[in-house]
């Protein structure tokens, strides 16, 4: 479990800037000084790309005995998520590198997840089995989670309908278009966010199926908005895409910021996430 020492202000902390393909995080090192709880405002403010730092993301790393290092992660909104599939990469490669080894353990609100070198320099996560039953997700109501009772627009002509939901550590919802890149992702995504059917919210995910082994890909990542990746939504949707036998078990998923490979094992039901990562610059909170 992480410890928990005494919050104390944030102001002038160190913190690294990093992103996963386009989707940015400010990551804090708490490891070997005061814990970090930043209140809401606090971090909305932070993460404001005309007057704050900018970030999708804000992580706290923290000590634990449970693994190599604990995670927290904060959306720009402030509020609390137990699981970010491009951060988890992210402080990976961090942890990695640090630790001078080829796989790391990083314990997150969703369960312990392992990072390794991959080739070109890039990570993998092993983000374990993905989640589907309706009360995983979690659903308000009964329903086969390979495409729910849920559509956009007219009754008789809905321009959206019956998407798949996988929880990958946090809930998703999957809609299959024959177009991402004209995807109503401003529109429908902060609607269904806060939909009734999604009692902790939802990821609003947009997959065009471009074949058996790509899925072009775009996401309203609940609390951030429309971000350029989202790791666990490009493991949700090749899951989602793969029970609707849409794909292989296998597939690039096409992100605006770049690619993922997602591979959903047979042998042990684990998805694994691989790509690349890169830091910005280093500075310190305000």
């Amino acid at each position: 479990m992480a410890l928990a020492p005494t919050p104390t202000p944030s102001a002038g902390r160190p913190f690294i800037k990093m992103n996963g393909l386009g989707n940015d995080f400010v990551v804090v090192d708490t490891r070997r000084s005061t814990a970090f709880r930043p209140e809401a405002t606090e971090i909305q403010r932070l993460a404001d790309r005309a007057s704050g730092i900018g970030f999708d993301q804000l992580i706290a790393l923290e000590p634990t005995s449970d693994g190599d290092v604990f995670m927290r992660i904060w959306n720009a909104d402030g509020g609390e998520v137990a699981a970010c599939g491009n951060a988890t990469r992210c402080v990976g490669g961090l942890i990695l590198n640090e630790l001078a080894r080829d796989e790391v353990r990083i314990l997150t609100d969703a369960g312990l997840l392992i990072a390794s070198r991959a080739d070109q320099g890039q990570v993998s996560v092993d983000m374990g089995r993905p989640r589907l039953d309706w009360r995983d997700i979690p659903l308000a109501e009964e329903m086969d989670t390979r495409g729910i009772e849920l559509q956009v627009g007219p009754i008789d002509a809905p321009l959206l309908h019956t998407p798949g939901c996988v929880n990958m550590g946090n809930p998703h919802v999957v809609f299959f278009v024959k177009d991402a890149a004209a995807a109503p992702v401003q529109q429908v995504g902060p609607m269904l966010e806060h939909h009734p059917l999604f009692p902790d919210r939802v990821n609003v995910g947009f997959a065009e199926i471009c074949g058996p082994r790509e899925i072009r890909f775009r996401v309203w990542e609940r609390g951030a908005g429309e971000t350029r990746a989202c790791g666990t939504g490009a493991c949700a949707a090749l899951v989602a895409a793969h029970r609707r036998l849409l794909t292989e078990r296998s597939a690039k998923v096409v992100l605006d910021g770049g690619d993922l490979q997602i591979d959903w094992r047979l042998a042990d039901d684990h998805v694994i996430m691989t790509g690349a990562y890169s830091l910005e610059y280093e500075g310190r909170l305000p």
